[in-house]
């Protein structure tokens, strides 16, 4: 079964010529709505689509972009569809085409170039973060206790204050005053 799936952003948005184009394709069902295209959990319709489909099926659109918001979303998408045994077509993007093997030769280039930058991505924050560290950088979050206090914290508790009392005093979490008298 071929079905449609359109998509405007907003209600001021109309979605007629998706439908239109979706009809002159052969979907036999199509899912329309009007929702933002940020997180597939936004859009109730498309979530019914991805129910609806059986091995087999071929979901239609009219551009990637009434899909996906990113290639990183397009991947995740595609790869959804593939475990479910369905194709998937773009009218506007020829090459995009998943029911032929062109089109899965072209879509599999396409996921290993995406693959391919996420890792140089990865190293590039990796190298950044050794550079960081090399020139004394801290991460995480900073300390709400310095050394100074920390040592007049672990005085005051065995002098007999408790930690409530020193949270109160350092404005701070009891969790903090227990990791500073570690």
């Amino acid at each position: 079964m071929k079905f449609g799936y359109a998509r405007v952003s907003s209600n001021t948005q109309d979605n007629a010529a998706q439908v239109e184009a979706l009809k002159a394709a052969g979907c036999e069902r199509i899912f329309s709505e009007k929702a933002s295209g940020k997180s597939t959990n936004g859009r109730p319709e498309f979530a019914k689509l991805m129910k609806a489909l059986k091995h087999g099926d071929v979901v239609t659109v009219v551009k990637l972009d009434r899909l996906a918001r990113s290639s990183r979303d397009l991947q995740n998408i595609l790869h959804e569809l593939q475990e479910m045994g369905c194709g998937f077509v773009s009218l506007g993007e020829s090459w995009c085409d998943t029911t032929t093997d062109v089109g899965r030769l072209v879509m599999t280039i396409m996921g290993g170039i995406a693959e391919f930058e996420r890792g140089l991505i990865r190293k590039r924050c990796e190298e950044g973060i050794r550079r960081a560290k090399r020139k004394g950088t801290k991460f995480g979050r900073p300390a709400v206790l310095d050394p100074n206090q920390r040592r007049r914290v672990a005085e005051r508790y065995t002098a007999g204050e408790t930690m409530a009392e020193l949270a109160r005093e350092y404005d701070c979490g009891e969790a903090t005053i227990w990791r500073a008298l570690q």
